[in-house]
């Protein structure tokens, strides 16, 4: 055999050449860093421009109804009070009004707790992250719907509580003498002082679409018909909104009650757990100090959304604090076992509003 035609052919052990591979392309790193950036910028313009911000979201709100009006539409169960309300005329009315991105079921413990007391109630419902002025201005549109000489309670969660002060102060003096009467407010978890978590409404949205208890439909607008967030920015603490509502005067008449959480350590492992950190660093002023730090944390988390010091409204007395988490104030969650602090307090609150009801 040829000695040179054997030396040009690869050895049988040699593993046969791969190709090199290509790197990505360049196109491809345009794109991630073009899909980063708009997100990006967009943040950072509308931290600085809350009010811009609010202007775009209601804009696109307005064009979508204005083009696709059949879907846009908020259908006859996602507004509006729910059940209907046929009560005695005298006997107190409960309107139950719930919060930013509420998914359903945060009252469902409360209802069947005021079903057991004997009190009559009602769901309003509403596009849940359109502005919060829109929001009461649909209540007061529905209004009417409610009995003559109504007395009414309204109890808002959340956001739910900034539009009843929003209806109280703005549409109350504007009512027909003959409609439903409020006669008293009840605000759980209501961040009347803004809350710097509305700039994370996005999980909130998710938490909507996905919690949402009918499931009956998918649509692309079904996450838009409940507006297009600009009640994030009325949510921010010094929003031209907030600032606006707590100029004006609560009327004398209405008695407006708070109600919100705090979620700490138990009282007695923080005890045990600083005197064991005293034993270790063997510096008790230290220890003070650290104790001192989780009280004043425990206010600024709040329950978790709302922070303590948001929580105060004028006209109101200081608020009722309870170890809740947000939602954890009116419906069972993981962290704290037992009923919902926010059911005996609403009960206790309307015996002393309406006293005992008859049965």
């Amino acid at each position: 055999m040829d000695p040179i035609a054997l030396m040009s052919q690869p050895p049988a052990n040699r593993p046969p050449e791969s190709k090199p591979k290509r790197s990505p392309r360049r196109w491809f790193w345009w794109v991630l860093g073009i899909a980063v950036a708009i997100p990006l910028i967009w943040i950072l313009w509308t931290e600085q421009q809350p009010e811009q911000e609010a202007w775009l979201r209601n804009e696109a709100q307005a064009r979508l109804q204005s083009w696709f009006p059949e879907v846009m539409k908020p259908r006859p169960s996602e507004v509006g009070f729910h059940p209907v309300p046929a009560v005695d005329r005298g006997q107190v009315l409960v309107v139950l009004i719930h919060g930013l991105d509420e998914p359903g079921g945060v009252f469902d413990g409360l209802i069947t707790a005021l079903e057991q007391a004997g009190y009559t109630y009602s769901h309003f419902l509403y596009p849940n992250d359109q502005t919060i002025p829109d929001s009461t201005d649909l209540l007061a549109s529905h209004w009417p719907e409610l009995p003559d000489h109504q007395p009414v309670v309204l109890l808002g969660h959340s956001m739910g509580g900034l539009v009843i002060r929003d209806f109280v102060t703005r549409w109350r003096p504007a009512l027909d003498a003959d409609s439903a009467e409020v006669i008293a407010a009840l605000l759980i978890g209501t961040p009347n002082q803004g809350s710097e978590w509305a700039r994370l409404r996005i999980w909130l949205e998710l938490r909507d679409y996905l919690g949402a208890e009918s499931t009956d439909e998918f649509s692309l607008f079904k996450g838009l018909r409940d507006g297009t967030g600009a009640a994030k920015v009325d949510l921010r603490p010094g929003s031209r909104f907030l600032i606006d509502l707590n100029s004006r005067p609560w009327p004398d008449d209405v008695p407006m009650r708070i109600l919100g959480g705090a979620v700490s350590v138990e009282e007695d492992l923080q005890r045990a757990g600083l005197v064991a950190l005293e034993r270790r660093l063997g510096d008790p002023d230290w220890s003070r100090r650290f104790e001192r730090w989780l009280t004043s944390g425990s206010r600024q988390l709040g329950d978790g959304v709302v922070p303590v010091d948001a929580l105060p409204a004028p006209g109101a007395p200081e608020p009722d604090i309870v170890q809740a988490t947000h939602r954890g104030l009116l419906k069972p969650d993981l962290i704290y076992e037992g009923e919902p602090p926010g059911i005996a307090w609403t009960l206790d609150q309307l015996a002393r509003i309406s006293g005992p009801v008859e049965r």
